[in-house]
């Protein structure tokens, strides 16, 4: 009685691991491309001669309003406010924007602000 031999053992395919180093490949340059500094020339405040004088300004932007130095105002108020608050229309004023305020509002603030003759707005984290 005669054995069939047996069958050839066949060698596992590499195409798909190389398909998945691939893979990685793309995504970590990817990531590694979004993932870059952008650098913003701001003056500051350290490197003027005379310190900063006058009252603070600080407006945090939230989803439903904003506050001007802790207090709740609207848009309608905001520019009053400032008004006496400003020595002059390049003074600082620092945009803050809390509770995850979508950017299109931080947008329509700084258009506000910038349309109105403030020439120095200071956008933080």
């Amino acid at each position: 009685m005669l054995l069939a031999p047996p069958p050839a053992r066949r060698k596992p395919s590499l195409t798909p691991m190389i398909d998945v180093v691939f893979l990685l490949l793309v995504f970590f340059m990817l990531a590694a491309r979004f993932g870059q500094d952008v650098e913003i020339d701001l003056p500051l405040a350290a490197a003027s001669d005379q310190p900063y004088e006058g009252p603070p300004r600080l407006v945090d932007i939230h989803p439903g309003g904003l506050r001007l130095n802790g207090i709740e105002t609207d848009m309608a108020a905001l520019l009053p406010e400032l008004g006496t608050m400003m020595l002059s229309h390049s003074d600082a004023i620092v945009l803050r924007p809390r509770d995850k305020a979508d950017l299109q509002r931080v947008v329509e603030v700084i258009e506000t602000l910038s349309n109105a003759g403030y020439q120095t707005l200071v956008l933080v984290e």
